[in-house]
């Protein structure tokens, strides 16, 4: 066959606009972030997330940074450490690893337990601040296939939860590590092994012939000496200012003369969505993690499943709300948000606490239900942690939370999930402060704190808890339409009602279906 010029020309033409050499659709930029990518609406109508936040961390059962805080002398967790395991040169956090063996863990029998609480998606911790990978990396040999329970971690919840008809989410914490590790390579600055260098700062690979890790660098799980605190200093005061002044800030740049630490967080950030194809990937920085690595990081995910996904951060700029859904920890916000949004927050400490369980310290199931009321008519979601113990298994009273967030989302999941906001989020007497990490401080809900979701063809009034005898409604004076009907979910017949001065009364029923109402109300033009 001959080719004549004019087939060359139509070939390459042809050639350049095939879609495999076309430029991608997000590049690594704010702005182009931004410009391309909409919150799909999956996760609009889901809602309500379930976390498996999950680690080697939760070994010794007690609570968060067990690992960092370990190593800081006059910290409690350091007092707990050595009466229970011995001094941190000589018991560091990696001998915990082997003890993580995850022997009770359960992963198709909770999956069922949080399907009926009311979990739409679910997520695993992929890696945390201790700088373990919970999945079969290709770019980390400290990865729990080969440590630990030596099984894949994520690839277990992602099977189980679509097999459940979840999405899927993997949480990255790993970004931080270099800096939250480096109290590993400190010191006792009083007492008899006052100057003694901690395990990681003497570790090395050689060292483990013969050991359980052997063939490992512990300095790849511990990330290298780039802050360490420095000889000589001699008090615990002074010891705890050196680091809150350095490895103690939260530091969203990339490690100094580290590029090493950067690149190898991408590797295995892509290859973490490369493989197991998450439909969410909660990281757990202000904007991005690591600048560019971070940008580049997005912009390969979403490219990587077609943009129909979720990145998540906290404390974004306008911009960066356009690009990724901002997250906010533990906290609250006080207004009606355009962007869809999530909370994330705990029923306990994020690494799981046998004190906090002793002294009844959860959350309860009506404290969740009231949380993710408040945050859905707000236009958000809520992405709940029930914390495991080391085994895997978790609590009698967390089993208790999930039971009681059932009983209410089977009478009432209608006004929650595939609903949108209504004009206004809601109306009532408890006044939230809009931040992170101050959910502590809040006061309790009262009955006449109402919120309210919409479907289309109707209106869901949801007060906080039940009100003794009538309901009072004052945003629907002067909203646009009329109400026809008002049904109590899970009680039957319409119920009565009336218009006052400053708002609509609804006459309750002494029956309650569930530990808090919602109402449905119809009628032409209220939606």
């Amino acid at each position: 066959m001959t080719f004549t010029r004019r087939d060359m020309l139509a070939a390459t033409a042809a050639l350049s606009a095939s879609p495999a050499l076309a430029a991608p659709r997000f590049q690594p930029s704010w702005d182009s972030l931004a410009a391309s990518y909409t919150v799909p609406e999956w996760f609009r109508d889901a809602k309500l997330g379930i976390w498996s936040h999950w680690g080697p961390q939760c070994v010794p059962e007690f609570g968060d940074w067990y690992g960092r805080q370990m190593y800081q002398q006059g910290n409690k967790v350091y007092e707990h450490h050595l009466k229970t395991y011995g001094h941190p040169a000589d018991f560091g956090f990696m001998q915990f690893i082997p003890r993580w063996k995850a022997d009770r863990w359960d992963p198709q029998d909770l999956m069922k337990k949080y399907v009926a609480a009311g979990a739409k998606y679910f997520m695993s911790m992929a890696n945390h601040h201790d700088n373990l990978d919970m999945f079969d990396s290709r770019h980390h040999a400290w990865n729990t296939t080969r440590v630990g329970p030596k099984r894949d971690i994520v690839g277990t919840w992602a099977k189980v939860a679509r097999a459940h008809g979840l999405r899927f989410g993997v949480s990255n914490h790993g970004a931080h590590a270099w800096h939250w590790w480096q109290t590993a390579y400190g010191y006792d600055a009083e007492g008899p092994r006052r100057g003694q260098r901690y395990d990681a700062f003497n570790l090395t690979k050689a060292g483990g012939q013969g050991q359980w890790w052997q063939g490992l660098d512990p300095q790849e799980l511990y990330t290298g000496r780039s802050m360490v605190i420095p000889d000589g200093i001699d008090t615990i005061k002074a010891a705890k200012a050196w680091h809150a002044a350095h490895d103690g800030e939260w530091i969203e740049t990339p490690p100094p003369n580290n590029p090493g630490f950067v690149k190898n967080w991408l590797d295995r950030q892509n290859d973490l969505v490369d493989r197991y194809q998450p439909d969410l990937v909660y990281f757990d920085n202000y904007g991005l993690p690591l600048g560019q690595a971070g940008l580049d990081a997005t912009a390969h995910y979403y490219n990587r499943q077609g943009g129909d996904v979720v990145v998540t951060g906290k404390k974004l700029s306008p911009l960066q709300r356009r690009a990724i859904v901002e997250d906010v920890e533990r906290g609250f916000s006080d207004r009606l948000r355009p962007e869809p949004w999530q909370t994330d927050t705990c029923i306990g400490d994020w690494h799981y606490s046998r004190p906090l369980y002793e002294r009844g310290g959860y959350k309860s199931g009506r404290d969740v239900i009231q949380r993710l009321i408040d945050v859905v008519s707000k236009n958000g979601c809520l992405l709940l942690s029930i914390p495991q113990r080391g085994d895997g298994s978790i609590d009698d009273k967390e089993e208790k939370v999930l039971a009681d967030m059932a009983g209410w989302i089977a009478v009432n999941g209608e006004a929650i999930y595939a609903t949108r906001p209504w004009r206004v989020f809601g109306e009532g007497p408890t006044k939230l402060v809009e931040g992170v990490q101050n959910e502590g401080g809040a006061k309790p809900f009262e009955a006449a704190d109402i919120r309210f979701t919409t479907k289309p063809g109707a209106l869901y009034a949801l007060p906080m808890a039940w009100p003794e005898g009538s309901l009072k409604i004052e945003s629907l004076v002067g909203a646009p339409g009329e109400v026809r009907r008002v049904t109590l979910l899970g009680g039957g017949d319409p119920l009565p009602f009336h218009r006052e001065a400053g708002g609509v009364v609804v006459e309750l029923p002494q029956r309650r279906p569930a530990f808090t109402p919602v109402l449905k109300i119809e009628g032409p033009g209220l939606v």
